[in-house]
């Protein structure tokens, strides 16, 4: 939603302030326009490696969301770490075996229907209970372990953000291209008249104006949204490694998740009254 509002504002405000002075056909040039966007996608594809490509598509559709996560998807990680901690404490750390080999099948998970669709969230952590139930009890190797993988994870996650702010930072440069072969047309009619030569001139230069716009009205806008959406992602598995390094630290469950309420932004975290109220409700393990 605020991705149209801002690209209204941006293409409102451009348009305005042009219309009192200047004619919109002079600004139609769809040759500039081919040369300035086929360049651009064509050095995205040479730049970018097949899986990065073919991910830009799917990871544009995150500009029509506001964030990945709510207050509610973090009640419900929350209250899951809580049922988690409270049966590895109650019954011990291989009782967690049954639910993390088989989640889907598990009367813990079963009822956290927004985790379970997110698969990497439910691999981190599953994979890493996994290695508490195989004997890993130090938690720096534990928490040195999840800081890798979880710096992995962010690595691919990031490159389709950083590869849309290449494309906007290399389009004012192909934009000057469009305009350099602008030019070079204007010169081989240098013999026209007057009002001939000022369209070829004016058809040059929306070139440079376009792939300029593109580049810092849309493109790099974007590129911006993709990592800062990115990076609210990955605080759902930081949300996860506080409240489990707790939890081998030896804390009870209800401080254990209340380490990971802490990590959480000021917008996304429960009060300690409704977390308390939210695993005050829940079945017993």
């Amino acid at each position: 939603m605020f991705f149209i509002i801002g690209l209204v504002v941006v293409f409102g405000s451009v348009a305005g302030g042009y219309a009192p002075h200047g004619d919109f056909r002079v600004l139609w040039q769809p040759l500039e326009f081919l040369i300035i966007l086929g360049a651009a996608v064509g050095g995205f594809i040479i730049s970018n490696p097949k899986d990065v490509t073919m991910a830009t598509g799917k990871h544009l559709g995150r500009l029509l969301k506001s964030a990945p996560y709510g207050k509610q998807d973090y009640v419900e990680l929350l209250c899951l770490q809580f049922s988690l901690f409270k049966l590895a404490k109650s019954k011990g750390a291989l009782a967690l075996e049954a639910h993390i080999e088989n989640p889907d099948e598990s009367a813990i998970f079963s009822i956290y229907p927004t985790f379970m669709k997110n698969h990497d969230a439910s691999d981190f952590l599953c994979d890493t209970l996994r290695l508490i139930t195989m004997g890993t009890e130090n938690p720096h190797e534990l928490e040195a372990m999840m800081d890798e993988d979880i710096e992995s994870r962010k690595h691919e996650a990031h490159s389709v953000a950083h590869a849309v702010a290449g494309l906007g930072e290399g389009l004012p440069a192909f934009g000057i291209v469009a305009a350099v072969l602008g030019v070079i047309v204007t010169m081989g009619s240098i013999s026209e008249p007057p009002e001939v030569l000022g369209g070829l001139i004016g058809a040059a230069l929306v070139g440079t104006f376009f792939g300029i716009f593109m580049a810092y009205g849309v493109v790099s806008p974007m590129g911006a949204y993709l990592t800062s959406y990115c990076d609210a992602e990955f605080k759902y598995l930081e949300c996860m490694k506080a409240g489990v390094l707790a939890h081998v630290q030896g804390y009870a469950p209800a401080i254990s998740v209340e380490f990971a309420r802490k990590t959480l932004a000021s917008h996304d975290r429960p009060s300690f009254t409704e977390l308390e109220d939210a695993t005050s409700e829940l079945a017993p393990a």
